[in-house]
């Protein structure tokens, strides 16, 4: 069933650091009501791992993947796992 709680974890690789990335997808997070954290990796990357609802997941990881205007996303990775409902809250690594 599309709605039913899962996990994406998705890694941005581009022009992803100094731009607001990461700030971008906190305001993603709130608008999905979703869980999860965001962290730069190295100098060009940018991981995610949310949960909620698979739909609502789909349409963050849309969200996710335009970025704010200042950004360029050259590639990106998406995975889908099972939830496990360990976050209580979105934040920032």
């Amino acid at each position: 069933m599309p709605s039913e709680a899962a996990r994406v974890h998705i890694r941005v690789f581009g022009r992803v650091q100094g731009v607001g990335f990461r700030a971008h997808v906190l305001d993603a997070f709130a608008a999905w009501k979703l869980t999860g954290w965001v962290r730069n990796v190295g100098y060009d990357q940018v991981e995610v791992v949310a949960e909620g609802p698979r739909t609502d997941l789909e349409l963050f990881g849309e969200a996710v993947l335009r970025g704010p205007r200042a950004a360029r996303v050259d590639r990106s990775q998406v995975d889908w796992e099972a939830a496990s409902g360990e976050f209580s809250r979105a934040e920032v690594r």
